[in-house]
């Protein structure tokens, strides 16, 4: 390529201020560069231009214009001299503070006069304030996109945890708007999903109760900054449920309440084991009762049972010798004794109930104890009007057990299926694989009769608790049951609604197989 010479049409001056302006116009630095090299090629007559910048592996040439000559160690000779030119090159260092950019260097067709070289410097110097806010826009634009995706994960990653939790959440602002709402609640009662809630009034969104009631319940928490829990029964799921509410007051910095979180959590499970811990209180307590006044109460009845005996010989003695005996006195001793031996039952069924159970237990299997039952009520005076029907699962695992306990477990659940059904009809036996090792194996017996009363169901296990008529049982019988089923490590369940029948349901754990 033959040399340029030197424009000298143009001042250096007025190049310095055409270079200023071009590089003042436009957004692309790269382009804006490349024109400043290809400016500085035809203004200065020289052969080459380029910019050179520091990278990890030294100098390397970023950008040029002309032709393609200089080498990164004339530049850096250059530069480790202090700058400045020499016949064929000249170099001009790019500082911007304290942070050294690089350099732009000519390749000279003849050498430059002092106001050109002066020009080129300050060339040199408005090129590298350009790089340098370049630069730093870049970084910039950079730590911006960093943040952003910094937030973004950060925004992710707390949506997974609320997510995650094992409660529905959905928090509401104080125009009642829902601005959160978990996967939990997409998945609950009412399945609404979050697009479908988010902005929304939360009235619009839950049924449970009244607009004005739950109005009131958020704005207590508004009003008051108090946390509020409660607990509900629902059977939007088919079968009856406890959900425990909690309602949080939410702060957006210092200000008064912005928000209610609100957090529903079910606690069916736990309250049944609640419920069934004290049942299991109280039964013991019972128990302890029991065992402190059977012996007392035994002794005096058989005191009377025997006096009662004795009188009764005695009128057989005078009747043999021609006295004459009131005839109601042989029925009031009969009375007398048919009293004593129910008060003995009684207390029999509360030296059951309090005696300590240690029986040996066995692998047993499940259906063999169920049709041992049947067979000793099959002929009971009870069963003569009803079918017994039984559906046994095959494959069943074999339960740690009492077999003599587990039979009485189930003809006292089979006499009060018969007690329950005065017409005729069919009592169910059946057992069935459970879904778990400490529920390896249900038995149920369902009758068809006239169902317990909601109100009854709690109490059903209690000592002494009967729904039948007085004098047909003394209320003990569920409760034996239920100590002889518990200590098996298993439990005993009842499903009921009047006009219904009443299922119940024992699940003990199986045996893991050796």
């Amino acid at each position: 390529m033959a040399p340029r010479p030197l424009n000298t049409a143009v001042h250096p001056l007025a190049i310095v201020s055409d270079i200023a302006v071009r590089l003042a116009s436009g957004h692309d630095v790269v382009a804006k560069t490349n024109d400043v090299l290809e400016h500085l090629v035809a203004a200065f007559g020289v052969r080459e231009a380029g910019l050179w910048l520091y990278s990890a592996k030294g100098l390397v040439c970023s950008l040029r214009a002309g032709e393609s000559t200089i080498t990164a160690d004339e530049v850096a000779a250059l530069l480790e001299g202090g700058e400045g030119s020499g016949a064929t090159l000249a170099v001009h260092r790019l500082v911007a503070g304290s942070r050294r950019l690089g350099a732009i260097a000519l390749r000279l067709a003849q050498p430059l006069g002092s106001e050109p070289l002066l020009a080129f410097g300050t060339v040199a110097n408005i090129l590298a304030l350009e790089l340098s806010r370049a630069d730093q826009l870049r970084h910039l634009e950079g730590e911006i996109e960093r943040r952003t995706r910094q937030l973004d994960d950060e925004k992710r990653f707390t949506e997974q945890i609320v997510d995650s939790l094992p409660v529905g959440l959905y928090v509401i602002d104080r125009e009642y708007r829902v601005q959160a709402w978990n996967r939990k609640r997409e998945t609950g009662m009412q399945g609404i999903s979050r697009e479908q809630a988010l902005g929304r009034t939360i009235f619009e969104i839950l049924h449970r109760a009244p607009a004005e009631a739950l109005r009131k319940e958020f704005d207590e928490v508004f009003r008051t900054g108090r946390m509020q829990q409660f607990t509900i029964e629902s059977r939007a799921s088919g079968e009856a449920r406890s959900y425990r509410i909690t309602k949080l007051p939410m702060r957006l910095g210092d200000a008064a309440i912005t928000h209610v979180i609100t957090i529903g959590e079910d606690v069916t499970d736990w309250t049944q084991a609640q419920d069934r811990f004290a049942q299991s209180e109280k039964l013991a307590a019972i128990g302890q009762l029991a065992a402190g006044v059977m012996h007392e109460v035994n002794n005096p009845l058989a005191t009377i049972s025997a006096c009662a005996e004795s009188l009764g010989f005695r009128l057989d003695d005078l009747r043999s010798q021609g006295v004459d005996v009131p005839p109601q006195a042989g029925e009031f001793l009969r009375i007398i004794d048919g009293e004593v031996q129910r008060c003995k039952r009684i207390v029999d069924g509360l030296l059951d109930f309090s005696r300590p159970r240690s029986a040996e237990k066995v692998p047993v299997g499940i259906n063999e104890v169920v049709e041992q039952a049947v067979f000793l009520v099959r002929h009971h005076a009870r069963f003569r009007r009803l079918q017994l029907q039984t559906l046994l699962a095959a494959d069943l695992p074999a339960v740690e057990g009492n077999a003599e306990q587990l039979v009485q477990v189930l003809m006292a659940l089979l006499i009060n299926a018969a007690d329950a059904m005065p017409d005729e009809g069919t009592i169910t036996i059946r057992t069935r694989g459970g879904l778990s090792r400490a529920e390896g194996v249900i038995a149920e017996v369902i009758d068809e009769g006239a169902g317990i009363a909601r109100a009854d169901l709690p109490r059903i296990f209690e000592p002494f608790f009967s729904t039948k008529a007085p004098g047909r049982g003394t209320g003990l019988g569920l409760s034996i049951c239920y100590g002889i089923i518990t200590e098996h490590g298993g439990r005993i369940e009842v499903d009921s609604a009047v006009g219904a029948g009443s299922t119940f349901r024992i699940l003990l754990p199986g045996v893991v197989p050796a």
